[in-house]
């Protein structure tokens, strides 16, 4: 493939050449390539060898003809999609440069902390409904909008791939799991502004045997993270072996819209976690796990059976464990040692309750990120009710084995004790 702009078409053409001739690889060669919307095909693996560049056109509109079935963040589109296109893969030492931060982002949000999104902003890559799909090695840079996005898919495979976005664009998600079945996510290494490997359910359908294992995570927002979008039943799901660098908060549960979330294990998990502004949701907290209804007409979900264990490293905020009634049952921690070391923002000494019913149509602020109300506060954020302290749990009565946190002494101004619980 000549290093010359655009390609769409003459790359398009051999992807479906090689799926009606049974499958097989279509490889780029090393050099810059510029694309608009690619759809993969069943069979095919797309292959980026070292040294190949593929960029992508700037413009919403140049991805018009690839419409996902499912709306992320007013988006319907994707540079590259693949519906149904079982034993579809991609692959290789190449790039994925998708110029999300020079063409989707608006400036600065004031105080927050962030950039303003474009209003439209396609995703990079959407998997639908596809049976045994794999993406391998590659880099992906700069992504407007959610990286990877699989839905309902069932034996997908992600492994050694980079992600590099901006890590002030928000809703660049690195891998986003949406309902499906039997993933595997290994060896990954993703920095980015929003979460890192994000399970949902968009739909009613369930999510269920998920494996991150060996990852590499830096997130201004949540690192490894169920929710908050979870309208089907998620269960069966192991995060182990992973590292949280240099992140927000590190490991969370966020049960929001009906479906129930149940057999959970993070395991053998290293954590770093720092303050951020108001812009992001969270502040330095190691675990998180909020319960709080969304929609009146479908109360949150229940949450069931969570083990974290063997969990270390350092944080800025507190463990934080919130539930609106009684629905979170057999939540254990086990072998938690975590060092909590002063911030310089001091947004860790609130708890963070976000996404709330608020912030679905906000009135003063920006829809599904934040809201302030009459007072100019952000909605969803309150002042622990003793100071900060190093575990605080709502409505929650969490199994305690071996849970260590090192903090300062004397304590800081402001610091409150390090475990309080409320009913």
């Amino acid at each position: 493939m000549p290093d010359a702009a655009p390609v769409t078409e003459q790359l398009q053409t051999r992807i479906d050449q090689a799926s009606a001739q049974g499958g097989g690889r279509v490889t780029l060669g090393a050099g810059r390539h510029v694309s608009g919307a690619l759809r993969l095909s069943p069979g095919v693996n797309l292959h980026l060898a070292e040294g190949a560049e593929l960029h992508f056109l700037p413009g919403y509109d140049s991805y018009a003809a690839n419409r996902s079935t499912v709306l992320a963040e007013q988006s319907d589109r994707a540079m590259i999609l693949a519906h149904r296109a079982h034993g579809a893969s991609l692959s290789g030492k190449g790039r994925i440069v998708a110029g999300g931060t020079p063409g989707f982002s608006l400036g600065p949000d004031g105080d927050m902390g962030v950039l303003v999104p474009a209003p439209h902003r396609p995703r990079v890559l959407v998997v639908e409904d596809t049976e045994d799909f794999a993406l391998d090695s590659l880099t992906i840079a700069d992504s407007p909008m959610w990286t990877l996005h699989l839905i309902g898919c069932r034996r997908a495979r992600v492994q050694g791939v980079t992600i590099r976005n901006n890590r002030a664009l928000p809703n660049t998600d690195g891998v986003v799991i949406d309902g499906g079945s039997d993933i595997q996510v290994t060896d990954c290494d993703i920095e980015t502004a929003d979460d890192g490997v994000v399970l949902k359910t968009s739909t009613i359908d369930p999510l269920c045997g998920v494996r991150v294992t060996g990852c590499r995570v830096s997130s201004q927002s949540c690192a490894l993270k169920i929710g908050t979008e979870t309208h089907g039943d998620i269960r069966d799901v192991i995060f182990a072996g992973c590292q949280v660098v240099d992140s927000n908060r590190a490991l969370g549960i966020f049960s929001r819209d009906g479906g129930e979330i149940s057999d959970i294990a993070f395991s053998g998990i290293s954590v770093d976690c720092h303050e951020t502004p108001d812009g992001f949701w969270g502040s330095g907290e190691a675990f998180t796990l909020t319960r709080l209804t969304r929609r009146a007409a479908r109360p949150a979900g229940s949450v069931k059976r969570v083990v974290v264990q063997d969990t270390t490293g350092r944080a800025e905020g507190a463990i934080c464990l919130w539930d609106e009634g009684e629905g979170v049952e057999d939540l254990v921690l086990s072998r938690i040692a975590l060092a909590q070391v002063p911030g310089a923002l001091g947004t860790g000494a609130q708890i963070d309750l976000r996404p709330t019913p608020a912030d679905l149509t906000p009135g003063n602020g920006r829809a599904n990120a934040w809201t302030r109300n009459a007072q100019g506060r952000v909605v969803g954020l309150t002042p622990y009710p003793q100071g900060l302290p190093g575990l605080h749990a709502h409505g929650v009565r969490p199994i305690l084995q071996e849970v260590t946190i090192h903090r300062p002494s004397p304590l800081p101004p402001g610091w409150g004790p390090s475990f309080t619980f409320e009913d």
